[in-house]
């Protein structure tokens, strides 16, 4: 599955457009990038942990010729993934449902997906209560003949 594979079965899943689901997708990618590469970890709750780690310098061989080599000290970028994530991938029976649609993408889903929120009006305030009026004196007239 690639990005925009990815992006669409969110969009399915998450009934929102897919525009938005790209963009909020490039975002994620940014920050976490920026991030980590600061030296901050970033841990997503169930899902995985993205960290800057130093390695040292260190001796070690050369396979072919069996010679000891200085190894220079490197920064890497470690993923790891958390306890709930790996109990999914091993027991898909515990792996949260994807809405229908979702993956396989089913392009008549993800055109449609967004669109209910948007017709869904956002909920009214309640209205202040009406203050009571004088009542005013109204005078009955003859019907026209």
């Amino acid at each position: 599955m690639n990005k925009r594979e990815l992006a669409k079965a969110v969009a399915v899943h998450a009934d929102v457009d897919l525009k938005t689901v790209s963009s909020v997708l490039e975002g994620f990618t940014e920050v976490v990038t920026a991030v980590v590469s600061q030296g901050e970890p970033v841990a997503i709750t169930g899902f995985a942990k993205f960290v800057k780690v130093n390695r040292p310098a260190r001796m070690g061989r050369n396979p072919a010729t069996g010679e000891a080599i200085r190894i220079k000290a490197s920064k890497k970028a470690r993923i790891t993934p958390v306890k709930a994530f790996k109990d999914a991938v091993m027991a898909p029976a515990t792996a949260p449902r994807l809405k229908r649609g979702a993956f396989p993408t089913n392009d008549d889903a993800v055109r449609a997906a967004g669109k209910t929120v948007a017709a869904v009006a956002p909920r009214a305030r309640k209205a202040a209560p009406a203050r009571k009026t004088a009542a005013k004196k109204t005078t009955r007239r003859a019907p026209a003949k």
